[in-house]
């Protein structure tokens, strides 16, 4: 469904404006790149997050604390 949301939105890019739809088509790849560095920063982050949660709720877990 996504995909198809993005081939219908560049189709209309395409038929408003070809030279812009085209630079988006070459660009897309750098941005890409670009964005992997910050999706591993993101993914640490919530992995870090998630260990000061255990470690915060260890002793209400080992004290038989059930929500």
């Amino acid at each position: 469904m996504n995909a198809l949301l993005l081939l219908i939105g560049w189709s209309i890019l395409f038929l408003l404006s070809w030279p812009v739809a085209l630079l988006a088509l070459v660009v897309w790849p750098f941005v890409w790149l670009l964005s992997i560095p910050l999706r591993l920063i993101g993914f640490t982050i919530s992995v870090v997050l998630a260990l000061v949660k255990s470690i915060l709720f260890l002793p209400a877990r080992l004290l038989g604390y059930r929500s």
